[in-house]
């Protein structure tokens, strides 16, 4: 077997491979004898088929399977023991690969292109300081978060006359139609759907009030329609014409009172006893959503800052054909072009943060990814204790988890945790500086940036 690299640019190599018979022929060999042994042909005993007829049947597909399987291994030890930084997946050459005459031929030549990064260093001294935000949350962030959980919590109230923003139920029907049976039904409807200019109509009903109606007007949207109706889509948009609508109920949502209901359904059962308690618990649970926030922020002035003071080269026009490629079918190549900016900047942060874990030997273990999935299931499920029956549960959840979905839900955990990991390094080689900032200031710096 011979290989060679050529590097056409800095970014740009291909990687030639020639191989003879003896490279691939011991394997094929072992693998017919194997066909052979296992084959079952009417007319020959088991283990008895001739070899000739073994090669006829099998030889070439046998060949094709095992000299793509030698390539595969080759390429791939060929980038790993010379180390190089490869970006995208290696492009065979696909027109020296159909002129392959697989019936003749004893040696073969192939010919991969790679896409290469340039060489590139992490200087933690060179960064500058990354602002680290401390979000200003008080009492006017307080009270705004509770009227939400008022609303969000609200019970229904029957109520006399109806009002924009009520749920009115009734009797829908029909007027008379020439042909068929007119539509009736008992329905609900929510007011906030109806047209505005059709709203007048239905404020200021009482109970037996009837109003007649356009029902396209009134529900212009045909999923409102069917809504209104509970009809589905297509039977609800051929309703056209005059309808009636009977009154018999009429419900409000009422914000939830301030009281030992309403704490137990945000925060849950007895956890507090007085609204000064809940106020401080509610305060203490913004302050941590914030918290999270600023964080994420932080994350991503890191990355920023990351990708402003490195310079990193990548081969935009390989990248952009193995998209195209990996992709067949389901993106074009305009599509390609308008994502390959945001492509590119993931490109050179992974690779930045592939050299300062592998740099600062950062490693993830399977026993940290099952505690980090433990905790995730903590939260998710609302564990709390720790006895040991609740830990074997734990356990039992969490394994499974990354067990499913063919070991995908495993990586995901794996990287965030070797994601997390280098994060937390590079923000102990970084200046932070912190700064305090109101909650409209922060929103604002949310909405300048650009993620990563």
């Amino acid at each position: 077997m011979e290989i060679a690299l050529e590097k056409s640019t800095e970014t740009n190599a291909s990687l030639k491979i020639k191989l003879s018979k003896s490279d691939y022929q011991p394997e094929v060999d072992k693998k017919l004898k194997d066909y052979g042994r296992r084959a079952s042909i009417k007319g020959f005993r088991p283990g008895k088929v001739p070899t000739s007829l073994i090669q006829k049947m099998y030889g070439k597909s046998v060949l094709v399977e095992e000299i793509n399987e030698l390539l595969k291994n080759t390429v791939s030890n060929y980038i790993r023991d010379h180390k190089l930084q490869v970006v995208g997946d290696p492009l065979p050459d696909r027109e020296q690969a159909d002129a392959i005459d697989w019936d003749s031929q004893n040696e073969f030549e192939f010919n991969y292109n790679l896409g290469l990064a340039s060489d590139f260093e992490v200087d933690f001294d060179a960064l500058p300081p990354v602002p680290s935000y401390e979000i200003q949350a008080g009492e006017t962030e307080l009270n705004s978060t509770i009227e939400e959980l008022k609303t969000r919590f609200s019970g229904q109230a029957h109520v006399e006359e109806s009002a924009e923003g009520d749920m009115i139920y009734g009797e829908l029907k029909q007027q008379a139609k020439e042909d068929g049976e007119p539509f009736a039904t008992k329905t609900a409807f929510p007011t906030k759907q109806i047209a505005a200019e059709e709203l007048p109509k239905f404020v200021g009903l009482k109970k037996g009030d009837t109003v007649t109606f356009d029902i396209q007007k009134t529900f212009v949207d045909e999923k409102a329609r069917a809504l209104a109706t509970g009809l589905k889509g297509e039977e609800a948009a051929n309703l056209e014409g005059e309808f009636t609508f009977t009154v018999d109920d009429i419900t409000r949502s009422e914000p939830a009172e301030i009281g030992q209901e309403f704490f137990d359904k945000v925060l849950g059962k007895d956890v507090v006893e007085t609204e000064d308690q809940f106020r401080e618990k509610v305060l203490e649970v913004i302050k941590g959503n914030y918290g999270r926030e600023s964080a994420t922020l932080e994350r991503l002035d890191i990355e920023q800052a990351l990708l402003d003071n490195i310079t990193i080269g990548l081969p935009d026009d390989f990248l952009k054909q193995w998209l195209l490629s990996t992709n067949e079918g389901s993106v074009t190549e305009a599509e390609v072009e308008e994502q390959y900016d945001a492509f590119a900047r993931s490109v050179k942060l992974q690779l930045i943060k592939n050299k300062i874990a592998s740099q600062n030997e950062i490693n993830v273990t399977y026993e940290d990814v099952l505690n980090v999935t433990r905790g995730m299931v903590r939260e998710q499920f609302g564990f709390y204790g720790d006895d040991e029956s609740m830990n074997q549960s734990i356990d039992k959840i969490a394994q499974q988890y990354l067990m499913d979905e063919k070991g995908e839900n495993y990586m995901k955990m794996y990287n965030r945790l070797s994601d997390d990991k280098v994060i937390e390094l590079i923000k102990s080689k970084l200046t932070l500086e912190p700064r305090t900032v109101s909650v409209d200031e922060f929103k604002e710096l949310v909405s300048t940036r650009q993620p990563v």
